[in-house]
């Protein structure tokens, strides 16, 4: 319930700002890519509001650090992995061993040799 809480407590006062931001930076702004372009002599393009390209480049900026964060953890996933087949491994072991009679209340003369 706590965390809930938190959650609202942050999250709407974030929302707010974020609104507030994008309905203050309403004007056009022209994108170019080029940065060796001189500014006097950029050919017309078409107009896109600031917040949108703020809120674009943030976006993108969120997919590129997942995808650096899913590599970076491909290591650990990889040890997962080998640990959950190694405990299942083991987990069919042990229920095997479970399934085997009790040898220690047989007598010698039980076991068969071969020849």
């Amino acid at each position: 319930m706590l965390r809930r809480i938190i959650g609202w407590v942050v999250l709407v006062p974030l929302c707010v700002a974020l609104i507030i931001f994008a309905l203050a930076n309403r004007q056009l702004v022209v994108i170019n890519f080029n940065p060796f372009a001189p500014v006097d002599v950029l050919p017309p393009g078409v107009g896109v509001p600031l917040f949108l390209v703020l809120f674009g480049m943030l976006l993108v900026g969120v997919l590129f650090g997942g995808t650096a964060t899913w590599f970076a953890q491909g290591g650990h996933r990889r040890e997962e992995r080998r640990y959950r087949r190694e405990t299942e491994r083991l987990h069919r072991e042990l229920e095997v061993a479970r399934r085997v009679p009790d040898r220690s209340a047989l007598s010698p003369d039980d076991f068969v040799q071969p020849n």
